[in-house]
This record gives C-alpha cells, structure tokens and sequence, in this order.
C-alpha cells in the first residue's frame, strides 16, 4: 500500500463535489447574505421588517439545508470527511479569505460603526444597522445599535450552526444535550432577556445573565454599577447575582463538574466556537511550545484583568464618603485574599503544581501586591502610575474587543476555534486553576484499548495531545480541558469517558502504564464499598 493509500485510510477520502442540495443550501444562505451586503450600501428597502426576515430565514435555512444534505445519507458517527483536503478547512485560499473576511467584519463593527449606518447625534439608522431597526423596536422599543445587531448575527450563527452540530453528532447524547444548553442560553439569556429587561427599565445597563467576571469585564465599572443601582431592586439583584456567581456559584459548579458546566454548556464564546467553529476545530496547536505559550498568556491576561478591576474599584471608592467600603480597606482587603488563596494552594495543593506554575503563581501575585504597595508608600489617589480607567480602557480594548473579537473568532479558520479560550480568556484561567485543583472532573482512559488513531488528539479544539494521555492509561486532568466531549465522541474504541465521580477507586497514573496492569478485581471491590 502506498504512503497517498494508507493516508486516505486514515483521514477519508478526498471531499467530493457538493451534492444537489448542499449547492441548494448555499444558494439559499448566499442569497439572504447578499441581502445585508446590499444594505451596507444603503440599497434602500421598502419594507425593511419584511427583508430583514426574509434575510435571516434563508441564512439559517440555507446552513440548515446545507448540513442536512450532507448527513442526511451518511451512517451515524464522526469520520475525517477529508477535513485535511478542504481548503477551508485546511489553511487553505479559501480559509485565509475567510479569516481575513472575519477580521474585517469585526474590525468594522467594533471600531467603525458608522459604514454600517450607526447613526450619531440623534440621526436615524441607515445601511445594515438600520435595517435591523424593526426588530429592536419590536424587542425594546429603541433602535438598532451595533451591538444589537451583532447579537441577532451571533444569536442566528449559534442556532443554525448548532442544528448543523445536532445532525453531525446525532449519535451522541452528550454532544447532543450540551449543544441544546449552548443554543437555549445564547437564544434566552444573552439576547432575548437581556434586550426585553432594557426595553422594559431604559436605565438599566444592558447585562448579559450569563457572564461572569472576569469576562464580563465591565461589572465593575462605575457607570454599570451607578446604572444597576439606580435602578432599584432588579439592578441590586442583578449585581449580587453577579458579584455571588464569582464567589459561590462557580466555585461550587467547577467543583462538581469541572469548567465544561460554563465553557461547553452556558458560554457564548464556547458556543459560537462549538457550533460555527466546528469545522476548524482541528486546526488548534498541539505542540508543546503552544502549550507553553498558552499558559503563560493566558494567566497574564487573568493579573491584567485583576489589576485594571481593582484599580477602576479603587478609583471611585474614593475616601469613603460615598460607599461604606473605603479604597484603603479595599485593597488590603485584596492582598489579604490574594495572599490567603495562594497560601491555601501551596500547603493543600502544592504537590500538583508543576515547577514553572509555582514560579508563576508566586511572581504573579508578587506583581499584584506590588502595585497594591506602590499605591500606599506613594500617598497617590492613583494605584498606578496612571489612571486607572486609561489602564480599564486599554484591557477593554486589546482584550475584550481585539483579543476575544478580532482575533478569537476571527482566526477560526486559521488557528481553530478556541484561539480566545486557549490564550487569552481569564474565565477559562480561573475556572481551569480550579478544575485542576479542586474539581472532581475527570476524563478517564482505558489505555489497553487505544489503537493510537489519533482521532482524539486531531479534534480537541483546545490543543491537548488527549493520545498520549490514552496510550498510558492515565486520567486527563488539564487546566485548559473544556469538557466537550468531541474526544469520546471521536474514539471508535470507547477509551475515554468524562467523569465526576470521586478520585477513590480510580486508576493511578503514577503506578500504571496500562490498563492490563491493575487489579481490576480489587477496583471492582472499592466500587463495592
């Protein structure tokens, strides 16, 4: 057999043309696409309601028509489908267009609205912000904004795209369940409410239910909190539910179930990269290296967004007169629980950090402390050498709008679907620190049965090598594991199984090489008692 055979034996054979109906379902979603490319050239519609549905309709029909076309006659269960022969999928021309494409989109949204039709100064919406004015108007009773629009695309991409993961990984249950969670909590809690809650309390500052701190990154700021207090009961409800979701609720969740509970099943990031991202998913990094820059740039993002919180708090704390929490208490207070947590993890925890992670932690919190320290030797009203707010906005706009939108969706079809997870999300950071410390999540591995195909290690979208792990029978427990699943899904073999039972009774790595190796009769006896 030839090098060219056994590869196609392996990976599945080059992708055939389109069939009848995915060319149909392309023509159906090109054709709606068409028509938001024409508002942006301000084509003016006669009923912009009537367009816009008939826009959004066949987007969504035509993804839908595509994907069932091509599963439709297909047998249950996740093949290559020559991914590695498709040039969008592959890093080819037609992945870097749509890279490049993305970008610009985003590029536009975020910083340029105004090619798309925002209008200003009390101007009227024209181009594709304004053909979106019917919807908003019918949800809360204001014109569209960007962001809204950017919300029904995002909305729409997630449904479709995951009706699409549905077909594909109809043999599943899990992967079936999660992508339901996904699709219900973009649809309910990060749209839907959210636009309704601002039509019915016009102050209320727009506040997406299911972000947490540190991605939702603003919670903080004085003109959210001055917005959510101004607001009576439902805005303090809402700010307890967020500072409670910090210090009760994810601790408690990740515990049970590992960061897969936020990442995997409520995230819109991990979301829009479970369902649109699909197809890129293995184009993730799994070297070494990569690992390595991941866990440096990722924590580095989690102390930045630490840093520039505390010092936006610090700077309308003031000196008290306006909040019972004075800014001088604040940041001891922050010291002491920066300090208490670390020491917590060196003296229960110390044996499962790695030597570079413990020089980390260390230096990281050293780096914190300091600023805190500056601040009161220095006798400033600033904790940095310049204003706070300049370091919040700067975070806002390399993080939360180049790093996490540009590039993390941008750079799908290049990088994979998880480029904003992996490298710079500090949710993923502080939800991963816990799943490997304290979380009960596991995905466990019956190593006598791997055949060592590689399916696992090709589609985890997060970048870990999940083979090796199989090949020695070893627990995979990995700060950056997302718990999606696709790796069981994958293994035609049934090594891997997710799992958030208790550590007794499970096989120890330290003392195994494979799965033949363990009384299995003396683990059948624990289970027992």
């Amino acid at each position: 057999m030839s090098t060219y055979q056994r590869n196609m034996a392996l990976t599945g054979e080059p992708p055939k043309a389109l069939n009848t109906g995915q060319k149909v379902g392309s023509a159906i979603g090109l054709f709606g696409l068409g028509i938001l490319v024409l508002s942006i050239f301000n084509i003016t519609f006669p009923n912009k309601a009537l367009w816009l549905t008939i826009s959004l309709s066949m987007i969504a029909g035509g993804i839908i028509w595509f994907a069932r076309s091509q599963y439709k006659n297909t047998q249950p269960g996740i093949k290559n489908n020559g991914v590695w022969f498709k040039s969008i999928s592959s890093r080819g021309l037609l992945g870097w267009l749509s890279a490049v494409g993305l970008c610009g989109f985003y590029i536009v949204l975020y910083f340029y609205p105004q090619y798309l039709g925002q209008g200003s100064d009390g101007a009227a919406n024209t181009g594709l912000i304004g053909l979106f004015d019917p919807l908003s108007y019918l949800l809360k009773g204001q014109p569209a904004s960007q962001w809204f629009v950017y919300g029904v695309l995002y909305t729409i991409a997630i449904i479709s795209f995951g009706i699409k993961f549905l077909m594909k990984y109809r043999h599943n249950r899990y992967e079936r369940l999660r992508t339901y969670s996904v699709m219900f909590f973009q649809t309910a809690f990060a749209f839907l409410i959210p636009e309704i809650m601002a039509g019915l309390n016009g102050d209320l500052p727009y506040y997406d239910l299911k972000n947490v701190w540190p991605l939702n990154y603003y919670l903080f700021d004085q003109w959210n909190v001055n917005g959510l207090l101004a607001n009576g009961s439902v805005g303090l409800t809402l700010l307890l539910w967020g500072i409670a979701s910090i210090f009760v609720i994810t601790p408690i969740l990740t515990y049970k179930y590992g960061k897969r509970w936020y990442c995997s099943w409520v995230c819109g990031c991990g979301g829009l990269a479970e369902t649109a991202g699909d197809a890129f998913r293995q184009l993730s990094d799994k070297s070494r290296k990569a690992w390595k820059v991941e866990r440096w740039l990722v924590h580095t993002v989690l102390v930045f967004a630490v840093i520039s919180t505390t010092g936006v708090i610090h700077s309308y704390l003031g000196d008290g007169s306006k909040y019972w929490l004075s800014a001088s208490t604040f940041l001891i207070g922050v010291a002491v629980f920066l300090t208490l947590l670390l020491a917590f993890v060196w003296i229960f925890r110390r044996e499962e950090l790695k030597k570079d992670a413990k020089f980390g932690a260390v230096g990281f919190l050293v780096i914190i402390l300091s600023f805190i320290a500056m601040h009161f030797f220095s006798q400033t009203d600033s904790l940095f050498f310049f204003k706070s707010h300049e370091v919040r906005s700067t975070y806002g706009f390399l993080i939360g709008s180049i790093f996490s939108g540009v590039v993390g969706t941008g750079f799908y079809p290049i990088m994979g679907s998880r480029v904003w997870c992996r490298f710079g999300c500090p949710m993923a950071a502080i939800l991963g620190l816990q799943q490997r410390l304290f979380s009960k999540f596991r995905i466990t591995t019956n190593g006598g049965q791997c055949i060592s195909c590689g399916n696992c290690s090709t589609y985890c979208e997060m970048g870990i090598d999940v083979r090796a792990y199989a090949q020695k029978g070893e627990n995979i427990v990995r700060a950056s594991c997302v718990g999606c699943g696709v790796c069981s899904a994958v293994c035609p073999r049934g090594v891997l199984k997710l799992e958030n039972g208790p550590l007794e009774g499970r096989i120890n790595p330290k003392d195994v090489l494979l799965g033949q190796d363990v009384d299995l009769m003396d683990l059948l006896k624990n289970k027992g008692n």
